[in-house]
Order: structure tokens, then sequence, then C-alpha cells
């Protein structure tokens, strides 16, 4: 148990200490990890001796605590954890600890490389059904290979960044216009930040993902549907998905989500021998997708036919080295039916189902409309962890 007032029980709990960047008072950003409703100011902790970290702690960023490695986390854990529950440390650390609401949230990593995949079967049959409809809906490379492009890490910007609607060219019965997009959507996705970089031309195999990732953040990759539509044959996504993509300002490490592995779906026809994961599991995790603060869908990411360990290790199976602050995103997490679809693309099918938000009938997002994805998983012993929102609300094109 805790000794932080009102943390006992909470999502963010000893269970969890999730890390993030912040500042507060219009000091400089440091590192801090969250218990309750408090942060815990780690760059301080360690400056003063209760924390040894290599001096990591008291960055602008988590990169140098990430590229530290598992032994490292896994210490620096257990002592934040001895710290937050051996009350005769309270003296000591509780001058440490800021009010949340007094903490301001910046981006906690500085993003090296950013790849997104399109993990979901659910997700990837619903946008073939709607874009290609009366053929396959899955084409017929998604069974043998994680379905993957990269995008920008200059855009990726933390959560509650106001998201400037973009503009770009997309087709209209008289030929292509350039102007705001009119159909922007929402992909929620959960997205895997990495620790320990690879040497160049060394893949990383299935069985090395909990030595190179460090934690897990929630993702909305942000996606202009018709300028997306435009351009993506035949290299693929552009324009339609570079101009921002949130994260959430918490990362929530591996060793708090051990209690949600599960196993993964079947996957038939079997994987070539590099996807081969044993055990083959993925994360309990259940998203929930607030739409002006209505819940309009709630994706399950147990269902994802691809698992994170293969993501990683098709990433590098050519030789690419990892770095330290890269980030991979899973796809838009969907379920089997239509109120667990992680777009809005799915939600209003292509736009011909509209759906009611606010009273009114909705397709894509107007200006000012603010979407936040929430996520819980399950803790050890019943509790329920929380990962860190990510939320942003869309501002008129420039």
């Amino acid at each position: 148990m805790t000794w932080v007032t009102g943390a006992e029980g909470s999502a963010y709990g000893v269970r969890n200490l999730p890390y993030g960047v912040f500042r507060s008072g219009g000091g400089d950003p440091r590192v801090g990890v969250r218990i309750g409703e408090f942060v815990l100011d780690l760059g301080a902790a360690e400056a003063a001796g209760l924390v040894l970290a290599a001096g990591a702690l008291g960055r602008s960023t988590l990169n140098a605590f990430l590229a530290l490695g598992r032994p490292q986390w896994t210490a620096v854990r257990q002592r934040v954890t001895e710290l937050l529950t051996d009350s005769t440390h309270r003296p000591a650390v509780e001058p440490l600890l800021v009010p949340l609401a007094e903490a301001e949230l910046l981006l906690p990593f500085e993003v090296a490389d950013y790849v997104d995949f399109y993990s979901s079967e659910h997700h990837a049959g619903n946008v073939g059904q709607i874009f290609r409809p009366g053929q396959p809906p899955l084409l017929p490379n998604w069974k043998h290979l994680p379905i993957g492009y990269h995008g920008r890490a200059g855009t990726v910007v933390v959560s509650g960044t106001p998201i400037v609607r973009p503009t770009g060219q997309r087709a209209t019965p008289d030929g292509p216009v350039c102007g705001p997009s009119v159909r922007l959507d929402i992909e929620a996705e959960v997205g895997f930040v990495v620790g320990v970089p690879s040497a160049l031309g060394e893949p990383v195999g299935v069985a090395d993902f909990a030595d190179h990732v460090f934690g897990v953040v929630l993702v909305n990759d942000w996606s202009a549907r018709d300028i997306q539509a435009w351009e993506y044959q035949p290299l693929g996504p552009f324009l339609g998905k570079s101009f921002a993509t949130s994260v959430s300002g918490w990362v929530t490490p591996l060793d708090a989500l051990a209690g949600a592995f599960v196993p993964a779906p079947e996957q038939d026809p079997p994987v070539v021998e590099y996807l081969r994961d044993v055990p083959h599991v993925g994360l309990d995790l259940r998203l929930a997708v607030e739409w002006n603060g209505e819940r309009v869908s709630e994706p399950p990411f147990a269902t994802m036919y691809w698992t994170p360990a293969q993501q990683l290790a098709h990433l590098t199976v050519n030789g690419a080295s990892l770095r330290t602050g890269d980030l991979y995103a899973s796809g838009t997490v969907s379920g089997p039916r239509r109120d667990q679809v992680g777009s809005f693309l799915e939600l209003t099918w292509g736009g011909a189902e509209p759906v009611t938000v606010g009273g009114a009938e909705r397709t894509f997002l107007a200006d000012g409309d603010t979407v936040t994805v929430t996520a819980t998983a399950p803790g050890p012993d019943g509790t329920t962890i929380a990962l860190g929102e990510v939320t942003g609300t869309i501002r008129p094109a420039r």
C-alpha cells in the first residue's frame, strides 16, 4: 500500500507508475512518474540521492533513461515503489510530489523514427469493404506480414496539442482541388516506445521484444481520408497522415502490464519463421473513444491479429536498426462490432451511415470537435491499470 494521499486504489497507483516529462512553476522540464493525482519529481529525487539512474532522470526527455535498458528500468521501478510504499521515506519524498493539476505534461520522449502498422483484421476488413466493395476485403499479403509504413517523427505531438485541419489535394467529380480536408478522421491506436537500440544489419527477433521496448502510449493517428484516398496509390499514405499524430503524455512501462498479456488470435495460414512468437501473446487493453465527451466506441486491443513482438521483428528483419525513442504504432484498433471500431470511417461506414453525437448527425470531424482516447488494462490482484489519455481538438485550416 502507498502512503500517498488518495493513490491507494487508484488506476494510477503503485502498480502502474507511468513515466512522463513535466514542468511546473516556471521550472525546467524534468522526468516524473505519476502516482495518483501527483507527479513524483524524479529529477529532484535523483539529485537528492534517493534514486540512482546515471543522471538520466534530470533530463528534459526520457531518452537517456530509455537507453539504459531493462535491468536499470526494473531497478528504478523497484526503488520508486519502495519510496512510495515505505512510510520511512515519506519525509524525504513527500516534498517532491507535485500536484497533477500544477504539472504541464510535455512530449515524454524525443521521437527518433515513427512507423505505423495495420494490424487489426477487423479494421483492415472493414476498410476493404468500404473502399473495394464486391472484392475480397483483405489483400493477398495481409495475413503473411504486418503491413506498415514510415510516418513523420517531427509531427508527433503530446496529448492536448490542438490539431490544425490539414490542407491538400482531394478528388472531386470535376477533378482534383486543393483545400482543407472535409473527411477528417481519427485512428485510435496503441504505440510502443523503443529504449534499447539495435545495430544496423542485425534483425531483432520476436523473443527480444521486452529487451528493446520500454513501454506503451496511446496514439491518435489523425487521418484526412479524402487527401489519403487521392494520393495513396501507388506508394501509400503521405500528406493524409503526416500532419499530426498525438500520443499520451504518460508512457506505461511493460512491467506495469505484466498481467495484461493474453493469447493472441490464431494465425492462419502459419507465419514464416521470423514471425513465430512463442508464446503468441497480445495485450488485453480496453480502449474507449469519446467524441465531444460522448463515448462512441470501445475498441479491444486483444483482438489484434499481429502482435507487438511480430511488428518489431518485421520492421527490423531487413536489417533496419532501432534507435532510442523509436515509436511504432499498432494501426487502428477495431473489434468485430460497429461499437468497437477505432475510426469514424468505420463508425459511419464511409460517411454513409451518420451517428448521433450531441443530438446532431455526424460523419467526420468538424472544427472545434474534441476526441479523447483512453484505455485500461487488468493489473495484479484484481486491480486496474490506466493508460494515459490522448486528446486533441480540431482547429480551422490555415
